[in-house]
């Protein structure tokens, strides 16, 4: 690695991390301003402030602009070099402008792994504190509740909910049926459900037990209350509720999708959409510094405000497609990880064409 290089790379990762820190310290004081009324009716301690949801807040909010603010870095230090013709200068000495991509690119992969490591392994239990917090100090909690939830919970047993609260643990209409084969052995029903923490066993009210022999009806049995362990349901199996894959680690992601596929439950999009979105996020580091700096390492007439005015569009359209393409996978119109990577494909053609028009 050269003077050169060094110097580049400084700059980039320089410029990147004090605008990171710029957006957070305001992005802390507009929250502060509009939940503090909700910290003071509510009674938040301020070790909890701090340490529960400010200290997590901080982490979560710089990955998520971290692919925002790696294309304005770029573009902001490098039209700076090209209006100080620090660009010519760098060229006209017989470095191409491939090699001049060097740094950045070396750059870009420092930014991705730290955005990788971060939203994959440490974000995900600040996710839990943060959103605990919120939920508590913050929030009313309401319960709309999960309808209509089918899964198998072990081969040849699945379960049917009619609804499930996830605040209370609790849900109705509860269906387990149990086949060999072909052929049903029993069929438990139940009209309430609730977990119960301290023993981990399941409390039923209003049960009715059908047990069949060839597929006819031969002893039933029921009561107004049940407590009964039920193997491999637990209820995190039903926590499908928005915000609930933030705060899983990329094994705890890829178990959780496993586990749920296998037991042939749906609605899983957004849990691929978080998975996929986790790769995609830090390779897009690649793709906006190379458009970055083929846009901005020309000397143009408009100079630094021309060049930061057209990275500042193409970030927001890179994110308003990232989000219009998610939606239609979380709506079932789109494969997610199509979804995800699309608006990576399209900004590498663009890449690709501002490459091989910018000044050699």
């Amino acid at each position: 690695m050269k003077k050169l290089d060094l110097y580049i790379l400084k700059k980039f990762l320089g410029t990147f991390f004090f605008a990171i820190l710029l957006i957070i310290s305001i992005s802390v004081v507009f929250d502060l301003t509009e939940k503090i009324d909700n910290f003071f009716e509510k009674g938040a301690p301020l070790d909890a402030i701090v340490f529960d949801y400010y200290k997590n807040f901080v982490p979560y909010f710089a990955n998520l602009f971290t692919p925002l603010f790696v294309f304005i870095a770029v573009i902001f230090f490098t039209s700076k070099m090209a209006y100080q013709t620090e660009i010519i200068a760098i060229l006209s000495s017989g470095v191409s402008f491939r090699r001049l991509m060097f740094p950045y690119f070396l750059g870009a992969a420092i930014i991705g792994v730290f955005s990788f490591v971060l939203s994959g392994y440490i974000i995900p239990p600040a996710n839990q504190t943060r959103l605990n917090f919120e939920a508590t100090y913050v929030k009313d909690a309401k319960e709309t509740g999960l309808g209509n939830l089918h899964m198998q919970i072990e081969p040849g047993v699945f379960v049917y909910l009619g609804k499930y609260y996830s605040f209370r643990e609790a849900g109705d209409h509860f269906n387990m049926e149990k086949y060999d084969g072909k052929q049903i052995i029993s069929k438990l029903s139940a009209r309430n459900i609730k977990y119960d923490t301290a023993t981990g066993k399941w409390n039923l009210k209003r049960y009715l037990i059908r047990d069949f022999t060839n597929g006819i009806e031969q002893n039933i049995t029921k009561g107004k209350e049940l407590d009964t362990l039920i193997p491999n349901m637990k209820p995190s199996d039903f926590k499908e509720e928005r915000k609930y894959f933030e705060t899983m680690t990329n094994p705890e992601l890829n178990r959780y999708i496993e586990e749920q596929t296998a037991r042939g439950v749906g609605n899983l999009e957004e849990f691929y959409i978080e998975k996929y979105k986790r790769v995609a996020s830090p390779f897009s580091a690649f793709i906006l510094t190379l458009i970055g700096v083929s846009l901005a390492s020309r000397k143009v007439r408009g100079g630094m405000g021309l060049h930061i005015g057209v990275g500042i569009a193409l970030s927001f359209s890179y994110i308003l497609f990232m989000t219009v393409s998610t939606t239609f996978a979380i709506n079932g119109s789109m494969n997610p990880l199509l979804a995800v990577w699309i608006p990576n494909f399209v900004f590498a053609l663009i890449a690709v064409f501002l490459y091989l028009r910018a000044p050699k």
